[in-house]
């Protein structure tokens, strides 16, 4: 049977994961302060129902992208799927196809772009990415996102620095050595060293080479790693279709703001010129609702997903995904909302 609640289907998780595999999942950047309040910020939005409504028929559908999902629920991009299960990403890409929304897919996953488009040929999948120093490899990795059918590329900016996770044996990954990196590594690159190849990001990056995604895959871009309204904007205008506001799980620097509590400010800076979409602390369907009522046109789910995929594999994805998604429309229908297009701010008590 399914955990009850994503608290029960972590613990579940932890009990059936190898403890590299753990460490790896449940870290965060130093005290690990800005983990933490990713998940308490979105209770501190308290909700104000309304009554007498008719919720007969309720609906969590709608689009990312103009691509329709089951709910405003999307898979995250994370690394390593085969950490945690022997498949790893085709299981995931399975089971965001089956559930009916977008897979991100990681830059630094143990399966191929090719391969997870073969395992879900019908799913619609993204690209996650950083800019290499070597931009000829980006590009190649770019054009292999549309040749393979991806219909976005998600440009993470947020990698200027590779930080020391202080959970992990060193403070530095070291995945088994039969892991391959085929998205992230050059080719013939035979390493399972994740920490060398991600040395290879480009810390000279900027706003004007965000056009360059674009330019070599013909697809839209969203920006990932936002935790501003101005460079929210920036963003936008130097050609990005949507903004994921995001602080990387609270893995990459602590003290960072949670992204409940920036959200609203990208979304009004941002002024509908573009979809916004938040991760960090995705609990329950009560902050997909959250989230949703602030502005964000849905959200990206990581490490639960990790979680349902330890547990029970591409079920148990579906499972998660799922769970999510019933919590939601139970939350919209007490709430007096029977559409995600009706979902707006005076549902919830900001906080003060």
């Amino acid at each position: 049977m399914f955990p009850p609640t994503l608290a029960a289907l972590e613990a579940a998780a932890e009990a059936v994961a190898s403890r590299e595999a753990w460490d790896y999942i449940a870290h965060g950047a130093g005290d690990e302060v800005t983990m933490r309040t990713n998940v308490e910020a979105w209770q501190r939005y308290r909700l104000r129902p309304r009554v007498l409504r008719d919720m007969a028929n309720v609906s969590t559908a709608t689009t990312v992208q103009v691509a329709p999902v089951a709910a405003p629920i999307l898979v995250a991009p994370t690394a390593m799927h085969r950490f945690v299960d022997a498949e790893g990403e085709p299981a995931t890409a399975r089971a965001a196809a089956r559930f009916g929304t977008v897979y991100a897919v990681s830059m630094a996953a143990t399966t191929s772009l090719e391969d997870v488009a073969a395992a879900a040929p019908r799913g619609t999948r993204w690209a996650q990415m950083y800019m290499l120093r070597d931009r000829g490899r980006t590009r190649a990795l770019a054009e292999r996102a549309r040749d393979s059918g991806c219909t976005a590329i998600v440009a993470s900016v947020d990698g200027a620095a590779v930080p020391r996770r202080s959970r992990l044996k060193g403070g530095a990954l070291v995945p088994p050595d039969w892991f391959r990196f085929p998205n992230l590594a050059a080719p013939g690159d035979e390493t399972s060293d994740i920490m060398a190849l991600v040395s290879d990001y480009d810390t000279a990056v900027t706003f004007e080479d965000l056009p360059r995604f674009t330019e070599w895959s013909g697809l839209p871009v969203v920006v990932k790693g936002v935790m501003r309204g101005d460079d929210a904007l920036q963003c936008v205008e130097a050609g990005a279709a949507a903004i994921a506001v995001s602080n990387h799980g609270g893995r990459t620097l602590d003290g960072v703001a949670a992204t409940a509590e920036v959200l609203p400010e990208v979304v009004e800076a941002v002024d509908g010129k573009a979809e916004v979409y938040v991760d960090g602390g995705i609990r329950s369907g009560v902050d997909v609702l959250r989230a949703v009522c602030l502005g964000a046109r849905a959200v990206m789910v990581g490490r639960p997903v990790l979680w349902g995929l330890a547990v029970d594999g591409e079920d148990g994805v579906v499972s998660t995904l799922a769970h999510l998604a019933d919590e939601l429309l139970r939350a919209m229908a007490l709430c007096g909302r029977d559409a995600v297009d009706r979902l707006g701010p005076d549902v919830l008590l900001t906080p003060r």
